[in-house]
């Protein structure tokens, strides 16, 4: 039985859903920049639009009380609030949308958990250097410090920075996210360590100045696969798995929750690259300033995006030039037995969330958990009756249901990765995570509940009265708050 106090929750993010790109003030972002330069995403789409739930909120908070939940993940625009990034410029029209979402979720007695940063930096900001820039995390740590204290008495869940690794790598190595740079080898790991810088500072800032009055908690969303070695006999194949994990959950979980710093196997694998290409620069992986804010401890709770596993091989590969695929050397491949559902590379495996529950617990100090993003896409014609979802979710939710009671996982919650039909970034709208449908050909942006969004309300409503028979939906959803100390 999950706890009573248990967070059953939607996510979306803000620019995925609102539209109104330029609307009542609101400055530009990356990804307004990123999608209006042609050939950047599929079918030339673009979040101009998207859902419409700047207009339409009203139709969000319907959809979120048909499902019955008791939480609900948004993220805050920035260039929304603070048009040119910085509090100098409040863009009033963006305080009062916020304002009207939150209080609107809490008059139905939905707790909000609010993103601060989901991939959407205001282009002022990027102008100036972006994530790229030390002077990042300064502005960050007043961006968040303006919501703390504008927001905060009601909102109790904060994340700071969503997926910090996609960030990262798909905008700055990769280049097929905004700000769109191929900057290999190197900008990656500089913006990886200004994003940490900037939480750090924001979850202090919190710690120090609202935490004893507002009584929250600050964290930020890391994603992860499982992975497990292809070949259990093969130490090659281990040591590729062990790579694998300290360059992407470990990149940011390590230095927040275990030393402080990147895991050594990280810094070793890029010293090797190094010497091997004779790259004899400054250090590619940086240090963190003992005079700036630590980062160890710097979460309250474990927030983690899970979608897939991957079986890991070494890579074998020889590159002759600096990047990311060379210092790791690990391959992830899918197992012939797992089922693909949507886009190829989103392997159905949810045992893998149960496996990384209990490698979670035993790598970080068994931590207070929330899923923070999990789901199913769906592409081609539009299944309104989407069994295979339902049954994803009916899995999915078994298997956390025993790492709670069978292993003995802190998860205070799950979140379904998406309440709508929304625009999937690079992807736009040919992927479909919802447990809503939106029909984008129409200016009306109908929303339409799948059968897995009615199985899900279902699951919601069957623990509910399990947790609490006497009231199970219309009783005041208790915030779930990991207890941390006031230092």
């Amino acid at each position: 039985m999950f706890p009573c106090n248990f967070a059953w929750g939607a996510g979306t993010a803000a620019y995925q859903i609102e539209g109104g790109w330029d609307a009542d003030n609101k400055g530009p972002s990356i990804w307004d920049t990123f999608c209006h330069d042609k050939g950047r995403v599929f079918g030339e789409q673009n979040g101009d639009v998207a859902c419409n739930s700047y207009e339409l909120w009203e139709k969000d908070l319907q959809c979120i009380q048909q499902l019955g939940l008791t939480h609900y993940r948004l993220s805050f625009s920035w260039a929304r609030l603070l048009p040119d990034g910085t509090t100098q410029h409040v863009n009033q029209e963006g305080v009062h949308y916020y304002n009207k979402v939150i209080n609107d979720l809490m008059a139905c007695n939905v707790s909000p958990m609010v993103t601060l940063y989901h991939f959407d930096l205001p282009q002022a900001l990027q102008d100036k250097g972006g994530w790229k820039s030390p002077a990042i995390a300064t502005l960050f740590d007043s961006y968040a410090q303006f919501c703390f204290q504008t927001f905060g008495d009601r909102v109790k869940l904060w994340i700071t920075i969503n997926e910090p690794y996609v960030c990262a790598k798909l905008g700055h190595e990769d280049g097929i996210h905004a700000p769109g740079l191929k900057e290999t080898g190197t900008t990656a790991y500089l913006v990886g360590h200004n994003m940490l810088r900037a939480h750090a500072m924001a979850w202090h800032s919190y710690n120090s100045f609202y935490r004893s009055k507002q009584r929250g908690a600050v964290s930020l969303a890391l994603n992860s696969d499982w992975v497990e070695p292809l070949d259990p006999s093969s130490t090659e194949d281990d040591a590729a798995t062990k790579r694998f994990l300290a360059f992407t959950l470990g990149w940011f979980a390590w230095p927040i929750f275990v030393t402080g710093d990147y895991p050594e196997i990280m810094r070793s694998a890029v010293d090797v690259q190094n010497k091997r290409l004779g790259y004899n620069g400054v250090s590619r992986l940086p240090s963190f300033c003992k005079d700036e804010p630590a980062i160890l401890g710097t979460a309250d709770f474990f927030a983690l995006n899970y979608y897939t596993s991957r079986k890991v091989k070494p890579r074998g590969g020889c590159e002759q030039m600096l990047c990311m695929k060379s210092d790791q050397d690990a391959e992830g491949v899918l197992d012939p037995s797992w089922p693909v559902c949507g886009v190829s590379w989103l392997a159905v495996v949810p045992h893998g969330l149960r496996n990384l529950l209990k490698y979670i617990k035993k790598t970080f100090n068994n931590p207070a958990v929330y899923i923070t993003e999990n789901g199913f896409s769906q592409m081609g014609p539009v299944q309104i009756e989407d069994v295979q979802r339902c049954k994803f979710y009916q899995d999915t939710i078994l298997e956390v249901a025993k790492a709670i009671g069978d292993d003995g996982v802190n998860v205070c919650g799950y979140f379904a990765w998406s309440l709508l039909d929304n625009f999937e970034w690079a992807d736009g709208f040919s992927v479909r995570f919802g447990l809503f449908h939106v029909d984008f050909s129409q200016s009306e942006r109908t929303r339409t509940i799948y059968q897995s969004g009615r199985e899900y309300a279902k699951i919601i409503l069957k623990h509910r009265s399990q947790s609490n028979p006497d009231d199970p939906v219309t009783r005041k959803t208790s915030i779930t708050v990991p207890q941390v100390p006031l230092f």
